[in-house]
């Protein structure tokens, strides 16, 4: 029984480990995900936007000097409205978003029509238990107008004449999304652009995207260390008590292999190589174990995705491994030390 509950207790490291990176990855998927789904070639940003996020604005005059440029054939701006730690609401020129992205699918209702309309996707809905004329609290009392298919910008979009209005954001927009009249001419667009826009950030929609890491996003990847080294921890601690059981269980057979004339480094060996072995064991549990966490934040969390990470998998085995061995070190320099005739008398 310790030997099972000692697997279980490393694969919930493993899984912790795997889980959280899962997380991590699954959300920043998803935000390039809905960032390439708007069909933009290029971006412009303000000159005081964060790296990620859509933070800033700039006057949305911009938005027709932009659209006068050489290739341009689109532009549009959408004003991006923090609600929350984790929500933000997404104001657009409807007909100018639909032209960009192709246009928002619609599972049910329609587009915003009223001042207090709001449109939301299918992930925000479930995860909210929202339908049409639900009536969702977020910065402002909204009602539910349409949801949509996910992937295109955003999780919940409103007016954006509305949306500048209620929050004191009046001709002022956070992204200028622009399609050019052929894709080959990319580069040309991005230089006139930076000309024309000097303090201005202004990325192609790949360059973008590839900005979606875990490097890129303050405090993920410290935070990612710190649970790793608590799992290392735990880890250690949880195979020290397991092993230790196990050395105390074995006195009296640890003693007659003494007796036999079997070296402490013999001794050790053993415990080492069982621990090695629970740790592999508790690795492929971990490994089992993030499928069924990736269901249940499907079910219960839906608006942070995990993905399965299996890059990760040897470097979680390793942590497992080097944790748990750590661990029985002093058990197994304890069995290694004991006294042949002391242990053979044992009870």
């Amino acid at each position: 029984m310790l030997t099972l509950l000692t697997v279980v207790f490393i694969g919930v490291q493993v899984s912790m480990i795997l889980t959280l990176v899962g997380v991590s990855r699954g959300m920043l998927e998803t935000m390039a995900a809905r960032s390439k789904g708007t069909g933009a070639d290029i971006l412009v940003r303000p000159p005081d936007s964060s790296a990620l996020g859509f933070t800033g604005a700039m006057p949305e005059k911009i938005v027709a000097v932009v659209r006068r440029q050489p290739h341009v054939a689109l532009a549009t701006g959408t004003y991006v409205q923090a609600v929350s730690t984790f929500d933000n609401i997404s104001g657009i020129h409807a007909d100018e978003f639909d032209a960009l992205s192709g246009g928002l699918r619609y599972l049910a209702g329609g587009r915003f029509q009223d001042r207090d309309d709001l449109v939301v996707d299918e992930v925000f809905a479930r995860s909210h238990k929202l339908k049409v004329g639900s009536m969702v609290e977020l910065g402002h009392l909204w009602r539910v107008s349409g949801i949509v298919e996910q992937g295109k910008l955003s999780r919940t979009f409103a007016d954006i004449r509305n949306l500048q209005e209620m929050f004191s954001a009046h001709d002022k927009v956070s992204v200028i999304w622009v399609k050019l009249d052929d894709p080959r001419n990319l580069a040309a667009a991005i230089e006139s652009l930076k000309q024309l826009l000097p303090e201005h950030k202004i990325y192609s929609a790949e360059e973008f995207v590839s900005l979606f890491s875990v490097d890129n996003i303050p405090y993920l990847k410290p935070f990612t260390e710190v649970i790793i080294a608590l799992t290392v921890i735990g880890g250690f601690l949880i195979v020290l008590l397991a092993m230790y059981m196990a050395v105390l269980a074995r006195t009296r057979e640890i003693g007659i292999l003494k007796a036999l004339g079997a070296s402490p480094g013999y001794v050790m060996g053993i415990l080492f190589r069982e621990t090695a072995v629970l740790a592999i064991l508790g690795a492929l549990t971990g490994i089992a174990l993030t499928y069924g966490t990736r269901e249940l934040m499907r079910i219960f969390v839906p608006t942070m995705p995990q993905v399965i990470v299996p890059d990760w998998y040897p470097y979680a085995a390793l942590i497992a491994l080097t944790g748990s061995l750590a661990g029985a070190i002093y058990p197994g320099l304890r069995a290694a030390r004991q006294d042949a005739i002391e242990a053979l008398a044992y009870d």
